[in-house]
């Protein structure tokens, strides 16, 4: 975690409620023994890697295929708890997984396969327990049903849909709805892919639980094609030569299951809560350190960062690079050729990798991130690797008939001078007296404060983002797309810092007079619309945010101003689950 710019003093908890609250956290199914940080690094070096073969993440069509033109889908997914082999030699690790059945359920759950322009009718059920596999922390704000049961809520993450679709936080409901939140409103979520075709992932999104959710597994896949475009770039296709990467870090226990902390960085004041989850183990497609064989042709890899806070710096030995296509739901106006990738928690980047350009018969990928980003540690043996390639010496059968274009996809621009309002975000990280985090804050604002941010649907906005925390930020707002045009470090930042922990106000301490340092250089593989945008820490960026349609400029097809409204958030899913979220509530 970054350094602190506010202090807070520890909230004093009897030892009645301490009690109290350590055996809501112990009601995460049987509390294993104490273990160390050395004894989990041990466990998952014991592992051996690249002995198990990427796994092919099982498909769902989200429509209805017919003569003609298909017809909207309709799917009816469970959660489930349920073991998952994470490696050859682990034995199977209890997990919450997605899936049409218990027997079918995956992790990473079942790629939801939709059609531009055809919507996707999706009833998501939940057959959770009674209790949680892992431990949570009952003093963040969270979603905790009177009558027990695990709560759960689902986002598709980049989607463009009604509110009621949206998975807000507080819309949780536990097995066979047996409670909800105050949000909920229906069990069958309609997406209407009207959007462009991109690629986006669903996750779980209840209050305050996120994080473990999504640690236990509550993780999937989600596509938006359009055949005539597809048909168009000739990327690569197929199920073999067009894959999902999804890539995570966990840690186990000796006997398979896995590692969430039971002990707060704070423990008097929140007993479990930690600021960011860092796992031992490389996971990809729910195999530790996987191989994939391959042939000495292109293959199109969609790499979705699903890890809970780690940042991912992508490259590719043997001087092999990526040809990144797309980011988050968008195609790039042009391929760009790079040998490194930065990718933040949620973050997607659509590649295109030639193996028939290797130097060597084995092409290793790998991560050069610290951890936390950016000045945190560097990876060690087992996190700087993530998985091998094995490059077939015969001919690729069929013949490699893909190509990248030089012209891949434009959409509207993301000029300045539209934005009709502008608004300035700022994240704070606050401690306690022993310099240890408590919670974050953006604009000093909780998710049950009124909202802040109202954008009239429709419209475009300028966002400056302020970051004075020490780490870097994946900011993700619910349906809107924006991209950042300007990153610029902030002069005097302490000066700054101090008046905006009196007055909360931007424009009342000057920013203008301390936004006047260095330019970073946004990178050309981010120069598109985008789910998520990284804010550097002592910078300012500026981000134009539409709350509309960009494929055509054009307004949403649907009322996006009623109840339960969106969200938007940092997407390091333990600073979400612990206040780093606010409401955003479009209007007319």
């Amino acid at each position: 975690m970054g350094s602190s710019k506010v202090l807070i003093s520890p909230k004093v908890i009897s030892l009645l409620s301490l009690f109290m609250v350590l055996s809501i956290i112990g009601a995460a199914e049987a509390r294993p023994p104490p273990v160390t940080e050395a004894t989990l690094h041990q466990i998952a070096a014991s592992l051996q890697m690249y002995v198990d073969e990427l796994p092919q993440i099982p498909k769902l069509l989200g429509c209805t295929p017919s003569y003609g033109a298909p017809k909207p889908g309709k799917l009816t997914i469970g959660m489930y708890k349920t073991t998952w082999k994470f490696h050859r030699d682990f034995p199977p690790t209890t997990v919450f997984a997605y899936g049409t059945s218990a027997a079918t359920a995956t992790v990473p759950g079942p790629q939801i396969e939709a059609i531009q322009g055809v919507p996707t009718y999706v009833t998501w059920l939940n057959y959770l327990p009674d209790h949680h596999i892992l431990p949570w922390d009952p003093t963040i704000a969270t979603a905790i049903p009177k009558n027990g049961g695990v709560p759960t809520v689902v986002h598709l993450h980049g989607g463009i849909h009604p509110p009621q679709s949206d998975g807000n936080a507080l819309a949780w409901f536990t097995a066979n709805f047996r409670e909800n939140g105050p949000k909920w409103t229906q069990s069958t979520y309609m997406y209407p892919n009207v959007q462009h075709a991109g690629n986006l992932w669903y996750h779980d999104h209840a209050l305050g639980l996120t994080r473990v959710n999504l640690l236990a597994g509550l993780i999937a896949p989600f596509v938006i094609k359009d055949p005539a475009l597809e048909a168009k770039l000739n990327l690569p296709s197929g199920p073999e030569f067009d894959r999902h990467l999804m890539i995570f870090d966990r840690s186990f226990y000796m006997d398979g299951s896995l590692y969430m902390n039971y002990t707060g960085d704070n423990p008097t004041i929140h007993p479990q809560w930690q600021p960011e989850y860092f796992g031992d183990a490389m996971i990809v497609n729910g195999k530790a350190w996987p191989c994939l064989k391959v042939q000495p042709r292109k293959y199109r890899f969609r790499i979705i960062n699903t890890s809970n806070a780690r940042y991912l710096s992508l490259s590719l030995t043997n001087g092999l690079e990526f040809i990144i296509v797309g980011s988050d739901t968008s195609y790039l106006p042009s391929p760009v050729t790079s040998s490194n990738i930065l990718i933040a928690p949620a973050e997607i980047f659509d590649v295109v990798v030639d193996f028939s350009l290797a130097k060597a018969s084995e092409i290793m990928l790998t991560n050069d991130a610290p951890y936390p980003y950016p000045n945190g540690t560097s990876p060690d043996q087992l996190t700087s690797k993530v998985m091998k390639f094995i490059i077939k010496p015969e001919a690729p059968v069929p013949y490699d008939k893909s190509s990248v274009p030089q012209g891949l996809k434009t959409y509207a621009t993301s000029s300045i001078t539209e934005a009709t309002t502008k608004r300035y975000i700022v994240m704070y990280e606050y401690q306690s007296s022993t310099g240890n985090p408590t919670h974050l804050l953006i604009n000093g604002k909780r998710l049950v404060d009124p909202a802040t941010e109202t954008p009239k649907s429709g419209s475009t906005e300028v966002w400056e983002v302020i970051n004075l925390t020490g780490d870097n930020h994946p900011l993700h707002l619910h349906l809107a797309e924006f991209q950042a045009i300007k990153v610029q470090q902030l002069v005097d930042l302490a000066g700054f810092t101090t008046c905006m922990k009196v007055k909360n106000d931007a424009i009342a301490c000057n920013v203008t007079s301390h936004a006047t340092g260095s330019l970073l250089d946004i990178p050309a593989y981010e120069k598109t619309w985008k789910n998520v945008v990284k804010i550097e820490p002592g910078y300012q960026t500026t981000v134009v945010v539409k709350f509309n349609l960009v494929e055509n400029d054009v307004p949403y097809p649907f009322d996006a101003t009623v109840e339960p409204n969106y969200l938007y958030h940092c997407h390091i899913l333990d600073h979400e689950d612990n206040e780093m979220i606010r409401p955003l509530k479009l209007v007319k």
